[in-house]
């Protein structure tokens, strides 16, 4: 396993064995990826087959979960290698038992009946691993090997079928959230898009803390059997807190402490309405005013636009936008949260965002003078 991160329109490859190639690429935004974009097994390759059909075989990941390209990502790639007799006779081809992207299964048991194309090489029993870099800047980082266990090579699937939602017919649901190491959100609705970038907001804090990329949403926790109320993401997501607190707040100065719920706002939440896309506006009143809290895919699927309005202007009230253990401002206007982890931009701000520490970590609060805008891209 390893973190790479890629430029505006670079590739690059994973050879395992110098053989076979696990497809790196710029493929941000992309609907439907195929064996030649990230993630993808790469296809063999015969030039004495016709034009059109030299490329064969070959494996499109399940689902598209690259992130922008100035971000690291993560993939996990079990392996299993081809097995040859004493005389040097192929026995048994390689397998892909599975490959994790960003924390998404994208091929399970995939059989490898040669090599790619851009192979070093022929087919061995035992070979070096080879990283491609001719093709546009790429960065690797924390590269981790071990040996292939048999728990990997024998893999269980569970007796329960899946329940995944359909975006078609369900393009929002409500449930039950857990943030992973964090709290339960217990009042969340959770919002799909086409361009497979979805979002959940907690209704309880007006509080937006997830947005991933990929599938939607795997129900089977809340519906299979009993149930337990909860549903999870399908896709690579990003998470924005361990706790949702207030999205808005009064502060004496952009220093002070975050509230911790909302005793004594005055918040009261005045449900959604949509739009002809099925695209949700929440409004809920604190502080005096009603807020308006409009969160769209952006153009391209690149990530998400948000544009928090206030009825009527209150003095003092801050935005928190992000929770990280590091936050930098790159360029005018652009952040970047976490290492790389994503970024958040700003257009026509009135006041600059202030970064400040809390708690060991850093945060992003901005004022809200009347209205506020601002994107995540990841």
């Amino acid at each position: 396993e390893l973190d790479y991160m890629m430029a505006r329109g670079a590739n690059s490859g994973i050879y395992l064995q110098g053989v076979y190639e696990i497809q790196l690429e710029d493929s941000w935004g992309m609907l439907n990826p195929t064996a030649a974009n990230n993630g993808g097994i790469y296809q063999r390759w015969d030039d004495a087959k016709p034009e059109g059909r030299k490329g064969f075989e070959g494996s499109a990941p399940r689902q598209n979960v690259s992130r922008a390209p100035g971000l690291w990502q993560h993939i996990k790639i079990a392996f299993q290698a081809p097995k040859f007799d004493g005389s040097g006779k192929k026995t048994q081809n390689a397998r892909i038992i599975g490959i994790e992207l960003n924390g998404v299964l994208i091929h399970d048991d995939v059989e490898l009946s040669g090599v790619t194309r851009g192979a070093n090489g022929e087919e061995k029993p035992l070979a070096p691993l080879r990283l491609q870099g001719d093709h546009g800047s790429v960065a690797f980082k924390n590269i981790k090997f071990s040996k292939l266990t048999a728990d990997a090579t024998n893999r269980r699937e569970s007796n329960t079928d899946p329940i995944y939602i359909d975006v078609n017919t369900t393009p929002n649901i409500r449930s039950f959230m857990d943030i992973p190491g964090g709290t339960k959100v217990v009042h969340a609705i959770s919002v799909s898009s086409p361009a497979n970038v979805h979002y959940s907001y907690d209704l309880d804090n007006g509080s937006l803390f997830q947005v991933w990329r990929g599938e939607f949403i795997d129900a089977t926790p809340m519906w299979n059997q009993r149930g337990n109320g909860t549903s999870r993401p399908r896709g690579s997501a990003t998470y924005f807190t361990k706790k949702p607190v207030p999205a808005l707040a009064k502060l004496s100065d952009p220093q002070a402490t975050w509230i911790a719920d909302t005793t004594g706002t005055g918040f009261k939440t005045k449900g959604y309405t949509v739009d002809a896309q099925d695209r949700p506006t929440f409004h809920y009143n604190i502080y005096g005013t009603t807020v308006s809290d409009a969160i769209k895919t952006t153009e391209g699927g690149q990530g998400i636009s948000r544009s928090i309005s206030l009825a009527t202007p209150v003095d003092n009230i801050y935005a928190l936008i992000a929770d990280g253990s590091s936050i930098e401002e790159v360029s005018k206007g652009l952040y970047v949260v976490d290492g790389q982890s994503f970024y958040l931009k700003f257009d026509d701000v009135k006041d600059k965002p202030v970064i400040r520490d809390a708690n060991g970590k850093k945060q992003l609060v901005a004022p809200v003078r009347g209205k506020l805008n601002y994107s995540i891209l990841l």
